[in-house]
């Protein structure tokens, strides 16, 4: 019992630096992610953050393989809540919209596009960045695929873009009512014609 105890706490500790990296970066960008502030935000010692993660490419990867995890099982969950229900592209894309609007609008989607950004300057971020997207695409695909929209896998990443693309939008430009269903379903019945 008390490896399994200790176990808990390694994770749980852990878990808590990945958390409060992903708040450090998402309130002060890449750039200010500092130790001093990580330990603040995650309740740990500067000695802990150091024995969890050598590196902050480590660190940064492992909270970004994090974020994305929760991120797609969390909207996988609503995929699976409408499955069965046979959507419309307009109903699927009216789905995503309040999705998207309903998301936070704070540090941690902030946190997200700065872990991207700052993958395509650090090599070491490259891996866990195209798991990410992996992990969107295949969710795409999903979705497309309910809605029997033909070469699902050749849609996916469009979709995706798209939908990131109107995120980032949002979140630059403080402007909640950007839409996202027509742009939605002009990309699908693109793909259609």
């Amino acid at each position: 019992m008390a490896g399994t105890a200790s176990r808990d706490k390694l994770v749980s500790t852990r878990d808590a630096i990945l958390r409060g990296a992903l708040t450090v970066v998402g309130e002060h960008g890449v750039g200010g992610l500092t130790n001093r502030r990580i330990v603040a935000a995650a309740g740990v010692s500067l000695g802990t953050l150091t024995y969890h993660f050598p590196s902050q490419t480590a660190l940064l990867r492992e909270a970004m393989l994090l974020f994305v995890e929760e991120e797609t099982a969390k909207l996988g969950a609503i995929v699976d809540g409408y499955r069965a229900d046979g959507l419309s592209v307009e109903q699927a894309a009216s789905i995503v919209e309040h999705v998207i609007t309903q998301l936070p609008f704070g540090a941690d989607e902030l946190g997200a596009h700065e872990l991207y950004l700052q993958s395509a300057r650090d090599p070491g971020l490259h891996e866990a960045s195209s798991r990410c997207f992996a992990a969107y695409d295949e969710l795409a695909v999903t979705i497309l695929e309910a809605l029997g929209v033909p070469e699902p896998r050749r849609l996916a990443g469009p979709v995706v873009a798209l939908i990131a693309g109107l995120q980032l939008r949002r979140l630059a430009t403080g402007d909640t009512d950007t839409p996202v269903a027509e742009p939605l379903m002009m990309l699908i019945r693109g793909a259609h014609a």
